[in-house]
């Protein structure tokens, strides 16, 4: 469990929302009740499935970083093999749920498969790790419309884009939290790159967000309930900046 970081559910909500906005939206407000099952089902498994191939891919890095150093694998109290079991067993669980979908929406599901297992590497080669996460938690948006609706929307990729720039958002202040020990063991990542400009790009990415979700919601013709969470959303980001404003590891956490 602690290895799926099902004690930390808040992963699974990060991607759990954008694919709730895509089903709801595609659905025009009614998608279909297997399509919820498997998708918010899909969701954790695959959540689960990339934390472990995450915790394997850093279980060398994890140990010099202070906020990773007691994870399941790097502490030794799990297997390498073990871990790759449980891995192959998510996956495949989550792709005997795919299969009940069109073929469109499986084949999409590849995609998002590939996305999900290479994430982990990203940060060794890129200080853009961060958006490439996005798209793995974006890509739940072009299966939702595929499969409620058997093609994928072109106004779904709006929707894409401002969750992959959501994605740059809350991953940068959370990579805030280890900048100084991946600076010293040369991983990459966008609190790196943004250096000392990096609440400022943040504000700039926050507004570049609501920008998007506001163009989503009138492409979609969505009501005033959706504005009224894009301004709660605000007040919440303006809060987000306050906490960071000192670069402290426990407020950007």
């Amino acid at each position: 469990m602690r290895l799926m970081r099902l004690d930390k559910p808040i992963g699974i909500l990060l991607l759990l929302w954008p694919t709730l906005w895509a089903l709801w939206i595609a659905g025009e407000g009614h998608p279909h009740l297997w399509l919820i099952v498997v998708f918010v089902a899909g969701v954790v498994l695959m959540r689960s499935a990339g934390c472990v191939i995450n915790d394997y891919a850093d279980r060398k890095i994890d140990s010099h970083v202070k906020r990773t150093a007691q994870r399941p694998l790097t502490a030794g109290l799990v297997s390498k093999k073990e871990a790759l079991v449980l891995f192959g067993i998510l996956v495949a669980l989550a792709f005997l749920l795919v299969v009940t979908l069109n073929p469109l929406t499986i084949g999409l599901s590849l995609v998002g498969a590939f996305l999900a297992t290479s994430y982990p590497f990203t940060k060794r080669f890129t200080h853009l790790p961060q958006a490439y996460l996005g798209a793995a938690f974006g890509w739940a948006i072009p299966m939702a419309f595929a499969a409620q609706t058997g093609s994928v929307d072109p106004r779904s990729w709006w929707l894409f884009a401002a969750v992959l720039v959501w994605a740059l958002i809350y991953d940068t202040m959370y990579a805030m939290v280890d900048r100084d020990d991946d600076l010293k063991i040369g991983v990459k990542s966008t609190a790196i790159l943004f250096g000392r400009y990096d609440r400022l790009i943040i504000s700039l990415l926050q507004l570049v967000f609501l920008g998007l979700l506001i163009h989503v919601g009138r492409l979609f013709g969505l009501g005033p309930y959706y504005y009224l969470g894009l301004a709660v959303a605000a007040v919440l980001m303006v809060y987000h900046q306050w906490l960071i404003r000192n670069r402290q590891r426990a407020p950007c956490f």
